[in-house]
């Protein structure tokens, strides 16, 4: 009997999951329903299950008609790939009609929704498996092993700066990341994985949180910095777009144009907004810092204008010290092949000992998304998962525990203080 899954929210982002159904997972798993506010993009998905990977198309659901969906076909599996605002309400009703859920990070963007998630669970006793590909990342998981076998003992500070750069960062500027109603910022949206990525790592969570952050190079107050002479609404028929190298071409593939240009007239939904709006407010220049249960002390930064793609991250301890840099290949979601999100040019570990020499330390290689922690994830999830004495798998805890720090995060912006986490939800 193969498990039966439904999605919903059938933009860019939930390619990653259906084609993997459709595919490597065809024989044990089916794709039997979909549910978007678009009819356009969910026969863009069907055509992809038919004609790429013949496979039957999954039957379509308005985004009205959700919990029909549910009571209609009954499935196992409910996969949440629809704005992060609405991510709250899908996975609770889907518990309520008695299904497991898979979604997308995050997990939600405040706390509010966060609590409901977690008390629904706790009623219902479903399961819920929030998708962090990145601890699947061959670099993430070796760091992980040095950490646990103490090879610089006892974690004392982590310092953490991720870059997005012009391509990559630009576009959650054009795109409904822009507002932090539906997203949450950067610090929850994206941020999500860079704290998650840090919890998993040191094993323990973070406490107190403290944080700033600005709009300095985005938005309409920056546009003149910019060199910006021509402000204009969205790029698709604009002459002032030709010249602004912020800008997107939705015609210039296959998926931005099926799932967006074309279904404009359905979903209302404009992808290629100017990134110099005056109605963006999200920040693009972040810093945080956290101190954990476990005593560690964490300097994290993300910035969305740089000149490469990737992170840096440095753990100190007792024993010595570690370093490691990760440059990633830059994309535009949407815009190309699913294997090029967070893929990996380059990822270099370097031990320094206390009183030896430094080392470096051989990471082995993979291929895919981020990191080559996509096809890994995907294997765990819908195929047989192999023994993990690292436990990557992330829970509804572990899903709640890397937003609490951005939402934290956010609170400490607007108000100037620290904020304590455990104040924030209770589990």
């Amino acid at each position: 009997m193969k498990k039966r899954y439904v999605e919903v929210g059938i933009g860019g982002r939930a390619r990653f999951w259906y084609e993997a159904i459709a595919s490597k997972f065809s024989e044990t798993c089916e794709l039997v329903g979909i549910c978007d506010i678009s009819e356009t993009r969910m026969r863009f998905c069907n055509r992809i299950l038919t004609e790429t990977y013949g496979q039957k198309p999954a039957k379509m659901y308005k985004y009205t008609e959700f919990d029909q969906m549910l009571d209609e076909l009954k499935p196992d599996y409910v996969i949440v790939t629809s704005v992060d605002r609405t991510h709250d309400d899908y996975i609770i009703r889907a518990m309520k009609k008695g299904c497991d859920v898979i979604t997308e990070k995050p997990m939600t963007i405040d706390e509010n929704k966060a609590q409901a998630i977690i008390d629904t669970q706790k009623e219902t006793g479903r399961n819920i498996r929030v998708t962090f590909n990145y601890r699947y990342a061959p670099h993430n998981s070796k760091l992980a092993e040095l950490l646990r076998s103490g090879v610089i003992g006892d974690v004392f500070s982590v310092h953490f700066e991720w870059l997005l750069n012009t391509q990559h960062g630009a576009d959650y500027f054009r795109r409904w990341h822009r507002n932090k109603y539906n997203s949450g910022g950067l610090l929850v949206h994206k941020a999500t994985h860079h704290f998650d990525l840090v919890n998993f790592w040191l094993e323990s969570f973070p406490k107190t949180v403290f944080a700033f952050g600005d709009l300095n190079f985005y938005g309409m107050k920056n546009a003149e910095k910019r060199g910006v002479e021509h402000f204009y609404y969205r790029a698709h028929g604009n002459e002032y777009a030709k010249n602004d190298p912020f800008a997107i071409d939705l015609e210039s593939s296959e998926e931005l144009k099926g799932l967006y240009l074309d279904a404009e007239k359905d979903s209302g939904y404009i992808r290629d907004r100017s990134v110099f709006a005056d109605d963006i407010s999200i920040e693009d220049t972040m810093g945080v810092i956290a101190k954990y249960d476990n005593g560690t002390i964490l300097t994290y930064s993300l910035n969305a204008f740089e000149p490469w793609e990737g992170f840096n991250v440095v753990f100190n301890g007792s024993k010595g010290r570690i370093e490691m840099k990760v440059v990633e290949m830059s994309y535009i979601n949407a815009g190309g092949e699913p294997e090029a999100e967070g893929a990996v040019k380059g990822a270099h570990i370097t031990v320094f000992p206390m009183f030896g020499k430094p080392y470096d330390v051989a990471i082995d290689t993979a291929h895919g998304g981020h990191g080559g922690g996509d096809p890994i994830l995907q294997n765990d999830i819908f195929g047989v998962p192999e023994p993990d004495p690292l436990n990557r798998a992330a829970s509804a805890y572990d899903g709640a525990m890397s937003i609490l720090t951005g939402i934290a995060a956010n609170k400490s912006i607007a108000s100037g203080m620290p904020i304590t986490v455990k104040d924030l939800i209770e589990f």
